[in-house]
């Protein structure tokens, strides 16, 4: 009996990483193992300078996102969100209006515990 090729099989919780900065949103698609199966960014998509960091070119990468997702057929999805940009919300906002069920959202964004000194306040 000739052997048969493998089939390519994808795991159920599918890990949504977003890296929001206040200069571009950068979205990662892993799976359990930290795979990366697909990433998308307002940068990739086409925007550039200010328009990057606009909650409509977050959008636009997460609906990149959303297509990858629903072509996997999978069950539900983690977030995992880090950084204080303006795309936090609407990443989330997009994926629960494509119907893409959330299974857990969690915030990585790095505290520090009174570590380096921040920059100076800008004078405007």
């Amino acid at each position: 009996m000739p052997k048969q090729p493998k089939k390519e099989s994808y795991t159920i919780n599918l890990i949504v990483s977003a890296l929001c900065t206040y200069n571009n949103t950068i979205i990662c698609l892993t799976d359990a193992t930290g795979k990366i199966l697909h990433w998308s960014s307002a940068g990739k998509i086409g925007f550039k300078g200010t328009k990057k960091s606009s909650n409509y070119a977050a959008q636009m990468a997460t609906e990149e996102i959303c297509t990858e997702i629903l072509k996997r057929q999978t069950k539900k999805i983690k977030i995992k969100l880090k950084g204080p940009g303006p795309g936090r919300d609407i990443v989330i906002r997009t994926i629960n209006n494509k119907g893409i069920y959330i299974s857990e959202i969690e915030d990585t964004s790095p505290i520090p515990h009174n570590g380096c000194r921040p920059p100076k306040k800008r004078r405007t």
